[in-house]
């Protein structure tokens, strides 16, 4: 048995790095996809050699990318994820009742065979799901010829180089701004304010290029060895308005419990940013 550190850079200068067993490797034609079991964190996926989930944390990224922006809208029925091959954020989304139709578009058929051989305990079947759609192919394609209105829009892609630069650009958030019904919001992660500063100066400024309301938001995720952005871009959703009682009520009111970080208390203190945060946020 090799243990291998499986270290990913933040910078040309720091990183973070976790020791493991490989698993599984598969090279499809988009990338190389690597499964590894590390003491730390259970099952940990790679795509060329960037960490993107893991079994023991994988709540800590897709619970707070998935549920501010859903419980923030009245009445989510219809979702389209772009990426996400790994079935977290599906998993999420699905426990509201009222969503009755998923679109999941990710660009590698690989990612979602891999995720059902190795991490069931993060998508719990999710794929299965009769409200689920997956479609194989490129989703800046489907967003722009698209005839349907989704109440959410997820982003849950890989960094923004390769495959999925020309999903971090002001023309795609303008298509799905118009792939957009009324009150929807599109929601991603934007990287790590202190490793990637400009890196987020930059999304925000794209998104406020194209939609009235952007708010980001900021959680450590311990597989990215990192405090990490999300945004939510809407016309009409400010997040950080959104009171714990209404939080709570909704919580219980859509039967979501469980949830292992994300909830009415830590809703309300993940806008409240620091001043290193607040100097990033454009205007």
């Amino acid at each position: 048995m090799t243990v291998t550190r499986l270290f990913e850079p933040l910078t040309a200068g720091s990183g973070v790095y976790f020791d493991g067993v490989l698993v599984e490797v598969v090279q499809t034609p988009y990338q190389c996809i690597e499964v590894f079991d590390t003491p730390d964190l259970g099952k940990l996926m790679r795509i060329d050699g960037a960490n993107m989930t893991s079994e023991r944390d994988e709540f800590f990224y897709h619970e707070n990318l998935v549920h501010p922006p859903a419980l923030a809208h009245p009445a989510p029925e219809k979702v389209l994820i772009i990426g996400g091959g790994d079935g977290g954020s599906l998993e999420e989304v699905l426990k509201y009742p009222g969503v009755r139709r998923v679109v999941l578009a990710e660009l590698d058929a690989g990612v979602i065979d891999v995720a059902r051989r190795h991490l069931g305990t993060i998508h719990r079947g999710a794929f299965d799901d009769p409200r689920v759609e997956i479609r194989i192919g490129d989703g800046m394609a489907l967003v722009r010829e698209t005839g349907e209105r989704f109440d959410l829009i997820y982003l849950d892609l890989t960094d923004p180089i390769g495959p999925a630069e020309a999903l971090y650009s002001a023309a795609f958030y303008a298509d799905c701004r118009r792939a957009l019904a009324d009150g929807g919001a599109l929601v991603l992660h934007i990287g790590s304010p202190f490793s990637h500063g400009e890196r987020v100066r930059s999304s925000l400024a794209s998104l406020q290029s194209v939609f009235s309301q952007v708010v980001p938001w900021f959680v450590h995720i311990p597989v990215y060895g990192a405090t990490w952005g999300f945004a939510c871009a809407s016309d009409n959703t400010d997040l950080a308005s959104l009171s714990p009682a209404l939080i709570a009520s909704r919580l219980a009111e859509r039967g979501i419990s469980g949830l292992q970080f994300y909830g009415a208390d830590t809703h309300a203190g993940m806008f409240a940013q620091p001043a290193y945060l607040k100097a990033l946020i454009p205007d």
